[in-house]
């Protein structure tokens, strides 16, 4: 891809990473408060949704959403060869996810109808380009990566249909969550051991992450038939599915070597964000047997593992792709203990008093805190020119 230099637009728009990342920071940067202020009752949101569901369709569909396609859209061209999406095609996808934004709150005066519409237009686009270029490049390995994308504009389209049919969301908002967790685990379980075997190398390690094997197969297989059942009848039986597949992410997540890896901040935040997988997993299975608050498992696997996760690889992407060295830094690094803070306060202590406001209040100004510094200091890198770097470093 060696005339991709031949680009002269704005760097903005020349990978999809830049745009989308850029896009989902600022957007986590302004729904968290917004909720807040429509939690407490100061602020009536528009559209189609009650509060709750907007806060949760929002945080699955809309920043989240924006996180997998900056991602795949700078990972399939490096997987098939070809030329990445940029310029005014790149840039008529980002209008069509705004547009989904507003309508979804009600700013654009469209019926529910309309608004799943354009919602979900942004999701078919992003499936659609990733086909053409997968099919282009005869990449038939990476088309398995297609799968969730349609499953998750497929729970989309489910959670419009159940706010309209009964007022609110059911299955959609589990099978969202769930689409993201297992793409976590299908793209961490590839990522994370990856990166940290090549980092142990150069520090000249003897012991090294465990080879992918059956047993990731094994995982993934237990992870996505749990979340699909938990996803459909939450309960106590397919509670007991997500324990066990819980557990069996943490069983994996060990043989990935993470605690070698403490002299590397970017590491040990992508080894942190995937262990809120299994304890997401488990917290959410014992709630099936109330044992734990519901709240404490989904925001576990919410904040801690799709916060997290979406967090480090944006930090490491960026730096990536732009020339900069993998050194996260002091403000990088606050950011993603500060959203590790958000998720305990969340996820443990939502209603207990601090400093007179509630926890709840406190995890949602961390987890503003924390997009805010990312944004201080990766926002101007997606806005400039790439660097020019003296070797490439992984």
């Amino acid at each position: 891809m060696s005339n991709r230099a031949s680009y002269s637009g704005p760097a903005l728009l020349s990978m999809g990473f830049r745009t989308f990342f850029l896009l989902s920071a600022l957007f986590a940067l302004a729904v968290v408060p917004v909720w807040v202020l429509a939690w407490h009752g100061r602020l009536t949101l528009g559209g189609p949704f009650i509060a709750t569901d907007w806060h949760i369709h929002e945080m699955i569909w809309g920043y989240t959403g924006a996180v997998i396609a900056g991602f795949l859209f700078t990972a399939v061209p490096n997987w098939t060869g070809r030329m990445p999406t940029r310029g005014w095609p790149l840039g008529a996808l980002a209008g069509v996810w705004v547009l989904g934004r507003l309508a979804v709150a009600g700013l654009l005066g469209l019926a529910p109808l309309g608004v799943l519409a354009v919602d979900a237009a942004f999701l078919l686009a992003v499936a659609a380009m990733i086909l053409r270029e997968i099919v282009a490049g005869r990449n038939w390995r990476n088309l398995m990566v297609l799968g969730p994308v349609l499953v998750f504009l497929a729970a989309n389209v489910v959670f419009h249909v159940e706010a309209m049919q009964t007022g609110t969301s059911d299955i959609g908002r589990r099978l969202g969550l769930a689409v993201v967790v297992f793409l976590i685990t299908l793209i961490g379980g590839r990522i994370i051991p990856s990166f940290t075997r090549n980092w142990l190398a150069k520090q000249g390690a003897a012991r090294m992450p465990v080879p992918v094997n059956r047993f990731d197969g094994v995982c993934l297989g237990a992870g996505a038939l749990s979340l699909l059942a938990w996803s459909c009848h939450p309960g106590a039986a397919t509670g007991t599915g997500l324990v066990l597949a819980g557990l069996l992410q943490a069983l994996r997540l060990s043989r990935w070597r993470g605690q070698a890896t403490w002299r590397s901040p970017l590491l040990v935040m992508l080894h942190v964000a995937y262990g809120f997988v299994p304890l997401g997993l488990v917290a959410t299975g014992l709630a099936g047997w109330n044992l734990l608050p519901l709240a404490a498992g989904l925001h576990l696997l919410g904040v801690g593992a799709i916060g997290g996760m979406t967090l480090a690889v944006m930090m490491r992407a960026t730096m990536g792709h732009t020339g900069r060295d993998l050194v996260a830094g002091p403000w990088l690094t606050a950011a993603f203990v500060t959203l590790v803070a958000a998720t305990a306060l969340r996820a443990g202590l939502p209603e207990a008093t601090i400093l007179g406001l509630s926890g709840l209040t406190w995890a949602a100004a961390l987890w503003t805190g924390a997009f805010g510094a990312f944004t201080l200091q990766v926002g101007p890198w997606l806005l400039l020119p790439q660097m020019t770097r003296k070797q490439p470093s992984r």
